[in-house]
């Protein structure tokens, strides 16, 4: 049997679905699976064995596109598809591909191109964290599920390298590294300010021999710059010098990851590396690294949640929280 998994867009999701992907290894076992996934989030996921792999599947936004998806998912072969995006334009490959099964949550007007569907929750109604929604999805499909565990393997080779690489850099491996992340694409409303990240990096630095360095895409530079501005002594930045893969090994190298609500801090977590996590107008509930060590730092106001990418008021939720409250969670792990 051959199954097609159409892994969720965004990396943090993409992590959230491993224990779902376990679930339908452990429910098909001689079943050859193959994890199609946009070429921003494939790198999340490294095959385990030989019937294991990853395909490069983007979104299809054109009719030439659409057309392209559904040759690369018809010459597959697959016999079941499996759909983790909410999308009617993630399903529409797989119907003009005529993949037999095709499952998925019942959205987005898409129920006619599945051929068994379920219902989705209502997060809203019933706030449960973002790893059960995928495992719910196979229960509602018929599907038994294994206790969820999120864990990623960074291969001993790309540690080696990330290691060698951040020596290059200056970074003494035997002194506690922190990482700043500032970055969030879903918006600034989930960004912690700049200038309090960098409040804290100038606490960080003063405590011990913590090292501390930068992490993001490189169309965040600017907040790195406004960071470094803002502390006594310019962070080691790492802004847009990494790769999905090199960040992962980056991270595993990491005393502690300090985050928005953003893919990083679940990449952090499935590694198992402290994370301290500062949300704003996302519900941790849903949201928050789901297993320890981690610590959420969120305010409560009026206002919350309100989901908008962009504050279009005083941004309260993140300008409440202290770079020395901040400070204080951090030390808990770094003693």
């Amino acid at each position: 049997m051959k199954i097609v998994v159409r892994a969720p867009n965004w990396v943090g999701d993409a992590i959230l679905a491993l224990p779902a992907i376990g679930s339908l290894r452990a429910a098909f076992p001689d079943a050859e699976l193959t994890l199609a996934a946009g070429d921003w989030v494939r790198d999340v996921f490294v095959p385990e064995d030989d019937r294991t792999r990853v395909l490069s599947l983007n979104s299809a936004k054109s009719p030439k596109e659409l057309r392209a998806a559904a040759e690369t998912l018809r010459a597959g072969s697959f016999d079941l598809g499996i759909l983790f995006t909410n999308s009617f334009g993630s399903a529409l490959p797989f119907y003009k591909a005529r993949i037999p099964e095709r499952w998925g949550y019942k959205r987005d007007g898409r129920g006619l191109l599945l051929t068994k569907s379920a219902d989705p929750p209502d997060l809203q109604a019933a706030p449960r964290h973002h790893v059960y929604y995928y495992l719910d999805l196979l229960q509602k499909l018929g599907l038994k599920t294994i206790a969820p565990d999120l864990r990623l393997r960074v291969p001993e080779e790309e540690r080696a390298a990330a290691r060698s690489w951040l020596s290059g850099l200056g970074l003494d491996p035997r002194q506690p590294l922190v990482l700043l992340n500032p970055g969030s694409s879903y918006g600034p409303s989930k960004r912690w300010p700049p200038a309090r990240f960098a409040a804290l990096g100038r606490l960080l630095q003063g405590h011990k021999s913590v090292q501390v360095a930068v992490t993001g895409s490189p169309d965040e530079a600017g907040m790195a710059a406004d960071i470094a501005a803002g502390m006594d002594k310019p962070p080691f930045d790492l802004v847009g010098k990494t790769s999905l893969r090199r960040l992962l090994a980056v991270i595993g190298q990491a005393a502690l990851l300090v985050t928005n609500d953003t893919g990083p801090m679940h990449m952090a977590n499935a590694l198992r590396i402290p994370v301290v996590a500062v949300f704003g107008p996302t519900e941790p509930l849903v949201t928050a690294p789901f297993h320890p060590p981690s610590t959420v730092l969120k305010k409560d106001v009026p206002c919350w949640p309100c989901l908008y990418r962009k504050c279009p008021f005083d941004h309260r939720c993140m300008t409440s929280i202290s770079a020395e409250e901040t400070f204080a969670a951090c030390a808990a792990y770094l003693g």
